[in-house]
């Protein structure tokens, strides 16, 4: 027992040191008023990067958004039999991307930070659009036939796989790209386990549901989805506008109840984005970095994660693919995330404070619809957690087939996994496990960024070719 005890703390001590060389402040910069400016490695990599692509891509968020808009509007027209569209890809990765950090995840940043985080957050998330759209255009070009679910498979793995191994080359794996694939099952199955506690908390202190019942009905939904061959694309397709317009109608009947107030909450961002209070009282940093982190952990641009969907898309051109991607970003920080954002700070502050993650956001929403409101976040809350489960596992698939090949038992076998994480998430949180789904998100975008950078001409010339077709 003692030597298992061991073996134990050594892992843990591993894992804690990954944790904080990832995530913990590799940097930190000192700031006037005694206030400092903390920069993990992920931030040290992820913003300057959005920087070089915005200005490679020729500030292609600002650019080409009509394009985007237009392209989403496209009719879909998919050859491949059994391959998904542009559009449907975009809905898989926005059902990963606008989860519960939308909603707790800004309401935090917002508490840590101030309403001045939302400031940063908007920025970070138009810089690394540009990277969005970099490495769903190389998932494009890199994608291959899927001979089990049908259309087409890809991603981070499959890309980094060509950069790594030569033409004629017998090695039917790159160690980088089996790390990449390895991480990203590692870090699905962390979130996995976060969703069903995260649901099961919420209906829990607002119907007083025990949480054996609510992760009971969640794994059967789940599992009654994801162990069909083709359902989750044609869910998500139903699921991801249902829930994003209503929590955008909901959000636009709050600011027009609170159109008075409207013009004060802006100020209030702008003049805390830029620290006119906070670098008085110190906290300039914690402003500067809770809003930039935020809208990194949500977007996932860089991560490699929504790759893993953009590369099935059955598309024209795959600079397109790359430009529905930039939207998605768009959708979940400078929409969903601000929805979020602007029902706590229109709320009272009397009202809200000494509160934190649902429990804050619960408040708001009493305030501006009463009861309605509460049941409202723990159905939305739902909606987003359940389409975030069934995305990941779109995502897993063409990860599981890059380490084990093409079999269902392999396919089957993780699925299954994944719903005893989920199952384990909604009658416990146990914090090792969510700090597992971090570790694994942040070593994929690490060993993601690595190809990034070296395959990004091949991307930026498709957009060259795109825009020079005039398609």
């Amino acid at each position: 027992m003692n030597y298992l005890d061991t073996i134990i703390q050594v892992f843990q001590t591993i894992f804690t040191t990954v944790y904080q060389i990832l995530w913990g402040d590799l940097i930190t910069i000192p700031l006037p008023k005694g206030s400092s400016l903390g920069l993990s490695l992920l931030v040290l990599l992820l913003i300057p990067s959005g920087i070089y692509f915005t200005f490679r891509t020729r500030f292609l968020p600002f650019r080409l958004f009509p394009k985007m808009l237009r392209i989403a509007a496209e009719k879909r027209n998919v050859r491949q039999k059994d391959a998904i569209s542009g559009l449907q890809a975009l809905f898989i990765s926005t059902a990963t991307r606008v989860g519960m950090g939308n909603l707790v995840g800004v309401v935090a940043a917002i508490s840590a930070g101030g309403a001045g985080a939302v400031f940063w957050m908007w920025l970070i998330a138009l810089l690394c659009s540009s990277t969005a759209f970099i490495e769903a255009t190389l998932a494009q070009l890199y994608k291959e036939k899927d001979p089990l679910y049908g259309g087409y498979r890809g991603g981070p793995a499959y890309y980094i796989h060509h950069l790594f191994l030569k033409k004629g080359s017998r090695r039917k794996r790159s160690v980088l790209a089996v790390l990449f694939a390895v991480s990203g099952l590692i870090c699905w199955c962390g979130i996995s386990q976060v969703i069903g506690n995260s649901v099961s908390t919420a209906f829990e202190n607002a119907f007083q549901i025990p949480p054996l019942y609510t992760t009971l009905i969640l794994v059967i939904i789940a599992a009654v989805i994801v162990l069909r061959k083709n359902a989750t694309v044609k869910v998500l397709d139903v699921i991801v506008p249902v829930m994003a317009v209503l929590y955008f109608v909901i959000t636009l009947f709050i600011i027009v109840k609170n159109i008075g107030h409207l013009p004060a909450v802006f100020q209030q961002i702008f003049s805390e984005a830029f620290g006119f209070r906070q670098a008085v009282a110190g906290g300039i940093g914690a402003v500067i970095m809770n809003g930039a982190k935020r809208g990194l952990f949500s977007n996932e641009a860089g991560s490699g994660s929504a790759p893993c969907a953009a590369a099935a898309a059955d598309i024209s051109h795959p600079a397109k693919e790359g430009l529905l991607q930039a939207l998605g970003v768009f959708i979940d920080t400078i929409v969903i995330c601000s929805c979020s954002a602007l029902i706590m700070l229109l709320a009272p502050g009397e009202l809200t404070t000494g509160l934190s993650g649902m429990d804050l956001l619960q408040a708001a929403m009493s305030h501006h619809l009463g009861q309605f409101g509460v049941i409202f976040i723990a159905a939305i809350l739902w909606l987003f957690s359940f389409s975030t489960f069934i995305g990941i596992l779109f995502y897993a698939r063409s990860n599981v087939a890059y380490l084990f090949g093409d079999n269902w038992i392999s396919q089957t076998l993780y699925k299954i996994l994944a719903l005893i994480m989920l199952f384990i998430g909604g009658l416990a949180a146990y914090t090792f496990v969510w700090d597992l789904g971090d570790v694994g998100i942040g070593l994929m975008t690490i060993f993601n960024m690595i190809a990034l950078f070296p395959l990004a001409p091949k991307a930026l010339q498709s957009l060259k070719d795109y825009e020079t077709s005039g398609s």
